[in-house]
């Protein structure tokens, strides 16, 4: 399977038909559809289907093209890191992160390196714990971020010293807005906005102290602003982590939970990374910046 080939099936893909596929590749048509179907063959799947009006992809297609834009994106970091100029320092760092205040002490730490090396440029991706472990799992990440427990068999990591605090977010007209905390029992008959992410929801319940049979959750979220915008409309209570909402001028508020809960905070990376020049200088940037609150690997 050559890398060419495959940059041809993500343009069908992109562009869902072979004759603007064809156009923006600068390839005859009919080239193009040899191709596609001398990939089919080799693999001994059927990755499009061929309409009147568009091409869609099958399930396999579906996986190719995921796999495909995982590789090129790959390749073409391996390309940029092995032809880095001696004695520069250049390149990308990518980190896989959800939404946490806790990203603010990174930026710092890349804001500084980025004073004595312009060229080195930061990629923040975002995504729940599993999609940060599955693209660090494939080297498409240089290092995630961890909220609670970790797989510290699988991973190196750096404990980083913030705490990110559960609260619930809810409007001002809510009678639990009166209260400078939530406890438990205010939302046992409470409409509840739930984080998808299992580890969160499992800490969560064992805070409530309830089954989660026993509760009354009516949605769930993995962008926090969408789920600002269901606790607005009055859909119930969103669980979030402190500052991740600015509540100034809204109709909303939060309030943080009694007992406290909290999450710690992790840097990752995999045990067989090998760290670009870039990468472990801002490994080094971020230990040193850290280093006041006695941080350890």
């Amino acid at each position: 399977m050559e890398l060419r080939v495959l940059q041809y099936f993500l343009a069908v893909a992109k562009e869902q038909s072979i004759t603007a596929a064809a156009q923006s590749l600068h390839l005859t048509q009919p080239t193009l559809s040899r191709q596609l179907q001398e990939l089919e063959s080799e693999l001994g799947k059927q990755l499009l289907i061929r309409g009147s009006r568009k091409i869609a992809l099958t399930e396999d297609g579906i996986l190719l093209r995921k796999r495909a834009e995982e590789i090129l994106d790959l390749v073409s970091r391996t390309q940029n890191e092995v032809m880095q100029k001696e004695g520069s320092v250049s390149g990308d760092i990518y980190i896989g992160t959800g939404e946490t205040d806790g990203v603010r002490q990174i930026a710092k730490a890349a804001k500084k390196l980025q004073t004595d090396n312009p060229a080195i440029r930061f990629h923040i991706v975002s995504g729940d714990a599993m999609d940060v472990c599955e693209r660090l799992d494939k080297g498409l990440l240089d290092f995630g971020i961890l909220l609670g427990d970790i797989d510290k068999s699988k991973y190196n990591y750096m404990e980083l010293p913030m705490k990110d605090t559960w609260g619930v977010l809810m409007q001002r007209s809510s009678p639990l807005a009166d209260k400078s905390a939530v406890e438990p029992q205010d939302l046992w008959d409470k409409p509840l906005i739930l984080s998808r992410q299992n580890d969160n929801k499992s800490g969560l319940y064992r805070w409530l102290g309830k089954d989660p049979a026993e509760l009354l959750p009516v949605a769930t979220y993995n962008l926090i602003y969408n789920a600002s915008l269901m606790v607005d409309e009055g859909m119930g209570y969103a669980f979030t982590l402190q500052k991740l909402v600015n509540t100034n001028g809204s109709n909303l508020c939060f309030r943080p939970l009694f007992p406290a809960l909290e999450l710690g905070m992790y840097l990752v990376w995999k045990k067989s990374q090998i760290f670009t020049k870039a990468a472990d200088l801002f490994l080094n940037s971020l230990q040193s910046g850290l280093s006041a609150y006695g941080v350890g690997k």
